[in-house]
């Protein structure tokens, strides 16, 4: 530390000013010593050389370091602690969440039906009555009826939402494995020795080769020779690539993507209308915020269009006696249909 006087007769003090300055060292300085001093006759303010310089040392190192130390946003990290699922196991997951959620939609509806079977019971035996005395006592024994269905169903009702919870969660954690069909491809074809002698021929190929290869790979949906040209125009610049990979990996995963995500939405909405039909039975009513959730995920379907939703859920009983249709009947009977109108009728 070393004590200078300016000729003002202020004194300042300075940390290491002959050493460069730490980075993570902060100078300490005396607020008089950066701020002038009264003017004397012929003699003006000045600063300390060493304080300036040091400070600015100090300042300059804090700020490095803290670009150096701040999380940069671009930079991407993994999830390591992802679960992984195959195609299969997505579709046969959501199988077993469509059955999980009739069940529940059964257990709920047998409630309701129950209720509302009580409620026309109470209104018949009260028919003689005042209609707003009789709309009290009915209330009243609803209220009562309904908690008690809601204690018998609450074990059962229970353990279907947390199963179905954990089923989604499941599919929900493998999302991060099925981003884009660029992601699918090369995931696909890794370690593919025939994807690496590609990779080596085509090293050196002009736009022209590169465009016909990719119109191949798209015509013959070779996953191999697609994931190498994708691979060889990522080192090239945007303006000179002869096509765009994006739709080359889309040709190849774009349809088994678009149902993937869909049956990713599609869970989370099953457990969102599973949760707002409990609280509709044991409240009477929903959940508002909720039920906006789930219209906004019924539209995200929509927009996907992988698969038709299945927005009715069943009994299973009635699934069992619904006739079985043959598409390609119902395709003919359309056809012929159109071909043969009925007649109008005569007036």
């Amino acid at each position: 530390m070393v004590a200078t006087k300016h000729r003002s007769g202020h004194r300042s003090l300075v940390l290491n000013a002959d050493r460069r300055a730490h980075p993570f060292a902060r100078v300490e300085f005396e607020a008089t010593a950066l701020r002038p001093g009264p003017q004397m006759a012929g003699h003006s303010s000045r600063v300390c050389p060493g304080m300036v310089e040091t400070f600015s040392l100090g300042r300059d190192a804090r700020a490095s370091t803290e670009r150096n130390t701040m999380p940069n946003p671009n930079k991407t990290k993994a999830n390591l602690g992802a679960a992984w699922m195959t195609e299969s196991d997505i579709r046969t997951t959501l199988t077993k969440i469509h059955h999980n959620r009739n069940q529940h939609d059964n257990l709920v509806r047998n409630a309701v039906s129950n209720l509302e079977r009580r409620r026309r019971d109470l209104e018949s035996s009260l028919d003689g009555i005042e209609a707003r005395d009789r709309t009290s006592v009915v209330r009243k024994a609803l209220i009562g009826h309904r908690a008690e269905l809601s204690r018998q169903s609450k074990d059962a009702r229970l353990a279907l939402t947390r199963e179905l919870s954990a089923l989604a969660e499941r599919v929900r954690s493998a999302d991060v494995h099925y981003r884009s069909p660029m992601q699918m491809l090369m995931r696909d074809t890794l370690g593919s020795e025939r994807r690496s002698r590609i990779q080596q021929q085509i090293e050196h190929s002009g736009p022209v080769e590169l465009a016909s290869m990719a119109e191949l790979a798209a015509a013959t949906k070779d996953k191999e020779l697609a994931a190498a040209l994708c691979g060889r125009i990522g080192n090239m610049r945007r303006d000179d690539r002869p096509f765009n990979a994006g739709e080359l990996a889309d040709v190849m995963f774009g349809e088994l993507h678009r149902e993937l995500s869909q049956a990713l939405v599609e869970a989370e909405r099953r457990v969102l209308e599973a949760l707002q039909a409990d609280q509709e039975f044991e409240t009477g009513k929903g959940n508002p915020h909720r039920a906006l959730q789930i219209a906004m995920l019924k539209k995200r379907e929509d927009e996907i269009g992988a698969y038709a939703q299945d927005d009715d859920v069943d009994d299973e009983e009635a699934e069992d006696e619904a006739p079985e249709i043959n598409p390609t009947d119902r395709i003919a009977a359309g056809l012929n249909a159109r071909r043969n109108p009925a007649p109008e009728p005569a007036d």
